[in-house]
C-alpha cells in the first residue's frame, strides 16, 4: 500500500468515526498501523473498562472475537463490529459451556474463575471473570480455599504460585502463542544480553516465568519498562508488545523472546478492514439476551474487584 492510499484510508476512517459517533478499540497485539486510527489501545482489562464507559454509538473492536463479544455484553445498546470475522482465539475455542459444566460436575460446589479470553457462553457458566492484569487480585478476593480456573492452565499455574494458600484446580487450556516461548530461548538470550531484564506474560509456562525478572500483563510489562532504569529487555509475550515498546521507548532495546511469539488471529485486522467495517457496518457481533445477562454478571463482578 502506498503512503497516499494509506492516508486516504486513514482520512476515511476518521471522517466516518465523526459522522457515525464511532470509537475504535485496539488490542496491543494488533499490527502497529492500527494505532494510527485507534482511539484507545490497551490490554483486555483496560479495553473492557473503556467499552463499558464509552458513549459512542458504534464500537469497532480491532482484536479477536471474544473481545468484541465482551464489549457487546457490556454495551448491549451499542453496535459492535469485528473488522475481520475470522479473528478468533485458539484458547477460547478450547472450552465451551458444555465442557465447563462437565468439569464443574467433577468438582461440585467450587466457584469458577474464568479468564476473559473465553466465549460468552463460557463466561455465563462462571462465577467471576478475570484478565491477566487482575487475575491474582480476583482469585484472592474470593473467600473459598478451592477455586476452579479456566481455561488457561498457564495463567492458573501462575496464580497458584502467587497464592499458595489457595488450591487452584486447572482446566486444560492454554495460549499457543505464549507456550511457543521456550525456557531454553530465554536462557540463550540472557547469556547474550547479560544486563537485560526478562519481562514475561503470565500465560507463559512456569519454566519461562521462573526465569523472568518481572511477570505481568501487557499493561504491567509496559509500566515496568517505563519505570525501569534498564536499557535492554527480553520480551516474553506477543510480538506486538515488543513493537510498541520499541516505538514508544526508542532509547531502549527490546528483544523478542521467540520469533514464534506471534498470534496469527490478532494480525488479521488491517486499515482496509476497519474502513470496510465502519463504512458498510459489516461483521456485527450479537449475543443472545439471556446469555448476555449471565455473562455480564461475571464480567461486572470482575470490574467491581478491579
Amino acid at each position: 500500500m502506498s503512503l497516499t492510499q494509506k492516508s486516504k484510508i486513514i482520512d476515511g476512517i476518521n471522517r466516518l468515526k465523526k459522522e457515525k459517533n464511532a470509537v475504535i478499540l485496539a488490542h496491543c497485539y494488533q499490527e502497529l498501523e492500527i494505532d494510527e486510527v485507534a482511539d484507545i489501545v490497551g490490554d483486555s482489562l483496560f479495553l473492557s473498562q473503556k467499552a463499558a464507559e464509552t458513549e459512542a454509538d458504534i464500537i469497532i473492536f480491532a482484536g479477536v472475537y471474544f473481545m468484541a463479544e465482551t464489549a457487546k455484553i457490556l454495551s448491549p445498546d451499542k453496535k459492535v463490529f469485528l473488522p475481520r470475522e475470522e479473528s478468533g482465539c485458539l484458547m477460547a475455542d478450547m472450552i465451551n459451556a458444555e465442557s465447563l459444566r462437565a468439569f464443574k460436575a467433577k468438582h461440585p460446589g467450587i466457584p469458577v474463575v474464568c479468564y476473559v479470553n473465553s466465549s460468552a457462553e463460557t463466561k455465563a457458566e462462571s462465577d467471576i471473570c478475570c484478565t491477566s492484569a487482575n487475575a491474582v487480585k480476583v482469585v484472592e478476593s474470593l473467600p473459598d480455599k478451592k477455586i476452579i480456573f479456566a481455561p488457561d492452565k498457564g495463567l492458573g499455574a501462575y496464580i497458584a504460585s502467587q497464592l499458595p494458600d489457595k488450591e487452584i484446580i486447572l482446566y486444560y487450556g492454554y495460549c499457543p502463542t505464549h507456550m511457543r516461548i521456550r525456557p531454553e530461548e530465554i536462557l540463550a538470550l540472557k547469556n547474550t544480553y547479560k544486563d537485560a531484564e526478562v519481562l514475561a506474560h503470565p500465560e507463559c509456562s512456569m519454566e519461562v516465568i521462573t526465569l523472568a525478572d518481572f511477570t505481568g500483563s501487557t499493561s504491567g510489562i509496559m509500566k515496568r519498562v517505563k519505570e525501569s532504569r534498564s536499557k535492554t529487555f527480553i520480551i516474553a509475550t506477543e510480538k506486538g508488545v515488543a513493537e510498541r515498546l520499541q516505538r514508544d521507548f526508542p532509547d531502549k532495546e527490546f528483544i523478542l523472546a521467540s520469533k514464534k511469539a506471534i498470534c496469527e488471529n490478532m494480525k488479521w485486522n488491517h486499515l482496509e478492514d476497519i474502513l470496510n467495517s465502519l463504512k458498510n457496518e459489516v461483521h456485527e457481533v450479537f449475543v443472545e439476551e439471556n446469555l448476555s445477562k449471565k455473562a455480564f454478571n461475571s464480567i461486572k463482578r470482575m470490574l467491581d474487584v478491579s
